[in-house]
């Protein structure tokens, strides 16, 4: 399992001196995943992972409409997401996570091997809003492959040249 980035007292401390810088990315829709998981939606209700499985997608509008079509659809931010999906357009979403292109990584194969989402993206169920919480860093990678004797050969990640 990926190590925390920082514990909860220096995340206090680093709040205190760094403000925003590590709550996240402001998205053009703002989304809770803590209200929206404590409904009962899962990681995979909103994100599929098509084949070949190397990314999780973004849920398209019209999937967050089909509840919203009634539910908070006075609020300002739903009727912003109803006019991308009226104009059949992609949601410019802020990625958190992205891996750099010389790292080949697939969603499936992690969840092949029984991780869970919180294991890499932190605990996404408690957060208002996603900010990068966890160690994805080559040395956090290779920490939580050696945890699960998985595979830490560098062309287990990395294209051989």
């Amino acid at each position: 399992m990926n190590r925390p980035i920082i514990n909860a007292a220096a995340f206090f401390v680093a709040i205190l001196c760094f403000g925003d810088e590590l709550k996240g990315p402001e998205q053009p829709i703002p989304y809770s995943h803590k209200q929206h998981l404590a409904l009962g939606l899962t990681c995979k209700d909103c994100h599929a992972n098509p084949d070949p499985g190397q990314a999780m997608s973004f849920p398209a509008s019209s999937k967050c409409m089909t509840c919203h079509r009634s539910i908070k659809k006075d609020s300002a931010a739903i009727q912003k997401l109803a006019a991308f999906d009226r104009n059949k357009q992609e949601i410019p979403r802020v990625r958190v996570y992205k891996e750099p292109d010389f790292v080949f990584f697939s969603h499936k194969s992690h969840l092949d091997a029984s991780l869970k989402c919180e294991d890499c993206h932190g605990q996404v169920a408690q957060r208002d809003r996603l900010f990068r919480e966890t160690d994805l860093s080559m040395a956090g990678c290779m920490g939580c492959h050696r945890e699960r004797n998985a595979g830490q050969s560098c062309g287990f990640c990395h294209e051989e040249r």
